[in-house]
C-alpha cells in the first residue's frame, strides 16, 4: 500500500466521522487524493483492460451517464483506499450491526471477502463513474447479494471549480412514518463522502429504529464529473 495515502487516511479524524455517520448516516471525510492522483485515476477510465464491466445507466432506467466496474486484481491505488478504509469503518459497522441485531464482520478486509467469496459473491465492486452535460444518477443502493457491508465511499475525481457544474451527490432518508429526508453533499476534489449504504440505526423515543438511506447525483450542468465508488462487498 502506497504510505502516503495509508498516512493520509490515519491522520483523518475519524472520531469525528463517527460521530456524523451516527448522526447523519453520512460524514464527509476531508481531501484524501492529492489533485494529480484524482487525474490518474481519470486516465485508467479508458482502459478497458482493468475494468470488468462497463455499465451505460440509460440502458437499464438507472439515469444517464455511465460506469465501470474494475477486475480483479484491483489498481494499486484502489486496493490500497479500500484496504485502508475497511478497518476505520468496520468498528461503526458493527455498533450498527449489534444495534440491529446483525452478525458482526471481521476485523480485516481480507476476512470479510472471504466471507462474501464463500457466498459466492466475488466480482469487486469498486468503480469509476462519468457524467457529462445532463448527465444524472437515479436515486438508489449498492446491494450486490445477501451480505452487504452497511458503509461505503465515494471521491470526487473532478474539480467542481473548473471542470463542472450540477452534479451534486444527494442522499436521502426514509425515517419509518415520516416523509424522505434529503440532503445535498458538497464535496471538493480529492473528498469523500461515506455514507450508509442501505439501512442505519437511529436511536428514537420507543427505542432503535431502521432508516433506510439512498444515494445519488444531480443533473450535470456543464462539463464532466469523474468519481470513484469504494464499495466493501463484493458482488454476486
Amino acid at each position: 500500500m502506497p504510505k502516503t495515502l495509508a498516512e493520509r487516511i490515519t491522520k483523518l479524524d475519524w472520531g469525528a466521522t463517527e460521530a456524523e455517520l451516527d448522526a447523519r448516516g453520512h460524514a464527509v471525510t476531508g481531501p484524501i487524493l492529492s489533485a494529480e492522483e484524482c487525474r490518474r485515476l481519470v486516465a485508467l477510465y479508458p482502459d478497458e483492460g482493468v475494468f470488468r464491466s462497463h455499465v451505460h445507466m440509460a440502458r437499464h432506467g438507472f439515469g444517464s451517464g455511465e460506469y465501470k466496474y474494475f477486475a480483479a486484481p484491483l489498481p494499486e491505488t484502489i486496493a490500497a483506499l479500500r484496504e485502508a478504509l475497511y478497518p476505520k469503518l468496520v468498528e461503526t459497522a458493527n455498533r450498527w450491526q449489534s444495534q440491529l441485531s446483525g452478525k458482526p464482520f471481521p476485523a480485516s478486509l481480507k476476512d470479510y471477502l472471504k466471507r462474501c467469496h464463500d457466498a459466492g459473491q466475488r466480482r469487486p465492486t469498486p468503480l469509476l463513474l462519468k457524467y457529462e452535460l445532463g448527465d444524472y444518477n437515479c436515486l438508489h443502493q449498492d446491494l450486490y447479494g445477501e451480505l452487504v457491508f452497511p458503509l461505503q465511499a465515494t471521491i470526487l475525481l473532478s474539480d467542481p471549480a473548473t471542470e463542472f457544474s450540477g452534479g451534486e451527490f444527494l442522499l436521502t432518508e426514509q425515517r419509518p412514518r415520516m416523509q424522505s429526508r434529503g440532503e445535498v453533499v458538497t464535496l471538493s476534489q480529492g473528498e469523500a463522502v461515506i455514507f450508509a449504504v442501505n439501512q442505519r440505526p437511529v436511536e428514537g423515543k420507543r427505542g432503535i429504529y431502521r432508516v433506510a438511506m439512498r444515494h445519488g447525483v444531480s443533473r450535470l450542468k456543464s462539463g464532466r464529473r469523474f468519481s470513484l465508488g469504494i464499495i466493501f462487498h463484493d458482488a454476486k
